[in-house]
């Protein structure tokens, strides 16, 4: 996604200011060094403060430390950050338990790309932040009439409360989270004005696809603004303000009534009282003795409101905590259970000590893999620090796991390499979903998963995501094959026919954003699938309309595909937008595409054409208003059927 609310030429998307790669990858570990220990082995079972063991790209902080030395090691690594759009470095920020900044003296600071920054506590009370944690547009040359966000990728945020307080003038007391996909908000609490564009830094300040999960938001208003499409879920508002085309809630008191409609002057909202299935991301954190360990929160039914409301993460909201496999619902894991990897370990050694039993923690860095990670383990965590990279170097898998209960995967991203994938990350084994292997009260769980077919590099894949595992839950996954950077902008170059392919039963994907695939970009074939929220955008560069057909007679592919034989499906707040820019009429005959039977039901579809030729014939199954440089929309469905 690079593309906004209106018409765009020239450029694909902004590009950042920053330090030149070799003076930023200085200035970075100089300040990191202080604080870096010496590194100990990958399975410490004591790590010492300061990073240690989780390596030279961890930055932990903690209050003892001056408040000017913390503000300037944080403002030099965003500086550093702030272009590296599809650079190697990663870093992970850790802030131990207490209290930073003021209200007299905030700590305000800005996130630049592959930057993680989380709280070191049980609970986001148990790191506070008086100040302001940020990202801002990114202007084109410097040109204030060229400033977007519709390009901030690969950031997060989690597990702190945000005092919001201090800088001046338009951005006075207000944090900026000016964010499109794969810069997810989880468990933090707020408190104060947060917006999610940034109307100060320039315009036209457009942002398009974000994601917001447990959090809580107070003494303030969540302002939308530009933002296309937004997810928010599990989470605790005092107020919204504004929508584009689509906005979506699910289990968040305070959130817009229903209201998504095809009167144009309606707000666009699509609100679900309740999410129907959700495990949060696994997370680092610090016990009272100083040991790290890894949070493991409980699956969650038909919930609402943040699993930390009443303390420590835990508990079934639907009656009763739902055990993971090795570790109670709501617990945690030892460090000294994983596996902490560093740039460098090879693929064979990490096998090795997933085969020995061990739990992995990635820490920031780029891995390239001559063989597929073989998760097979009942309950095994993957995690990553930083945005830690994955590219499958001899054309497997870079993760395969097997149709076992309780694996979960998060913070990673999966880069395709130069011989074609099959497939870049495989949830249980072909065929799993047909032994009707039930694993509802333990599944599996991708958090913040992201896919790149492109981008970092010329890579190819056939299909990024198989899920054959009944019951997996995907929760804020960006598929994304390149419309710019390396290999995107081109037919021939970072090929893949499709982001996502389900054929387990009852999977659930909460904030799911699949574009630009070169054939159907999400077929879905499994029974009982749920999906709240999914964004997309066709490919941008197809050469003509010959190359680019479904049938002989069914123009381009769907965006999404519910497939022939399904029975029983659900689908809320989903949207697909057209740029098809060669200048050649292209058209896809329909963006959604489902049985018609009462079992499959699809609510509150878009679709919108952002600039080109052609455009999108019809929203789903053939109804639903064309868009195109007639009428560019959005082209509202209530429902189907």
């Amino acid at each position: 996604m690079t593309r906004a609310t209106g018409p765009l030429t020239g450029a694909t998307g902004p590009r950042r200011l920053g330090l030149a790669a070799g003076a930023a990858t200085a200035l970075v570990a100089a300040l990191l060094a202080p604080t870096a220990q010496a590194a100990g082995t990958a399975a410490d079972s004591a790590v010492p403060p300061g990073g240690g063991s989780l390596g030279e790209h961890v930055l932990v902080l903690d209050p003892s430390m001056p408040k000017a030395e913390i503000q300037h090691r944080l403002d030099a690594l965003a500086q550093a950050q702030a272009g590296n759009e599809f650079g190697a470095e990663r870093y992970a920020v850790l802030f131990e338990p207490g209290t930073y900044g003021t209200a007299a003296d905030p700590l305000n600071f800005s996130v630049g790309f592959y930057e993680s920054v989380a709280g070191l506590g049980r609970d986001p009370g148990d790191v506070v932040l008086n100040g302001s944690v940020d990202v801002y547009n990114q202007c084109v040359d410097g040109d204030r009439a060229k400033c977007y966000a519709t390009t901030n990728f690969w950031r997060s945020l989690s597990n702190l409360t945000v005092n919001v307080a201090g800088k001046s003038g338009c951005y006075a007391n207000t944090d900026f989270w000016a964010v499109s996909q794969a810069a997810p908000l989880r468990r933090v609490h707020v408190n104060g004005n947060l917006t999610l564009m940034d109307y100060c830094t320039g315009s036209p300040a457009w942002a398009s696809g974000g994601f917001i999960a447990d959090s809580k938001f107070t003494g303030g208003t969540v302002i939308n603004g530009s933002q296309q499409q937004f997810f928010t879920r599990n989470s605790e508002l005092d107020g919204w303000t504004n929508g584009v085309w689509n906005q979506v809630f699910c289990g968040t008191p305070g959130a817009p009534a229903q209201s998504f409609s095809t009167d144009p002057a309606a707000a666009p909202y699509t609100t679900l009282d309740t999410c129907p299935a959700t495990r949060e991301a696994p997370y680092l954190y610090r016990d009272p003795a100083g040991a790290y360990r890894v949070a493991v929160p409980a699956l969650r039914r038909d919930s609402a409101g943040t699993d930390w409301a009443g303390g420590a993460a835990g508990g079934d909201a639907a009656g009763g905590g739902v055990a993971d496999s090795g570790v109670a619902a709501g617990g945690s894991l030892p460090l000294d259970g994983f596996y902490v990897v560093r740039p460098g370990a090879s693929a064979r050694q990490i096998n090795a000590a997933l085969r020995g039993g061990r739990n992995l923690l990635f820490t920031p860095g780029v891995y390239e893999l001559t063989e597929a990670l073989k998760v097979t383990r009942p309950g095994t965590k993957v995690l990553g620090l930083g945005f830690a990279t994955l590219v499958p170097t001899r054309g497997d898998a870079a993760i395969r796991i097997a149709d076992v209960d309780g694996v979960d995967v998060s913070g990673l991203i999966v880069d395709a390499g130069p011989e074609n994938s099959r497939v870049l990350v495989q949830v249980g084994e072909r065929g799993s979903h047909d032994r009707h292997d039930r694993h509802d009260r333990d599944p599996i769980g991708l958090s913040d998963v992201f896919f790149r077919v492109g981008g970092a590099r010329d890579g190819y894949a056939t299909t990024a995501l198989e899920v054959n595992s009944d019951d997996t839950l995907i929760d804020d996954a960006w598929i994304w094959r390149a419309d710019h950077g390396a290999g995107g902008g081109s037919w021939n170059t970072a090929r893949s026919e499709t982001g996502l392919v389900v054929n387990g039963d009852r999977v659930v994907a909460t904030g799911l954003a699949v574009e630009h695939f070169q054939k159907t970009e999400t077929v879905w074939n499994g029974e009982d699938g749920r999906v709240v929220f999914f964004q997309n955008e066709n490919p941008y560069e197809v050469p003509s309309q010959d190359v680019w057909m479904a049938s002989r007679t069914q123009k381009g592919y769907p965006a999404f595909a519910v497939g022939d034989r399904v029975r029983s499906f659900e689908g809320w707040g989903m949207g697909s937008y057209s740029f098809f820019n060669q200048g050649v009429d292209i058209h896809s005959s329909t963006a959604f595409q489902a049985p018609s039977r009462p079992g499959v039901r699809l609510h509150d579809l878009l679709t919108v054409f952002l600039n080109g030729s052609g455009g999108i014939d019809s929203v789903v199954n053939g109804t639903g208003r064309a868009v195109n440089s007639g009428f560019g929309g959005p082209s509202n469905v209530l429902s189907q059927p």
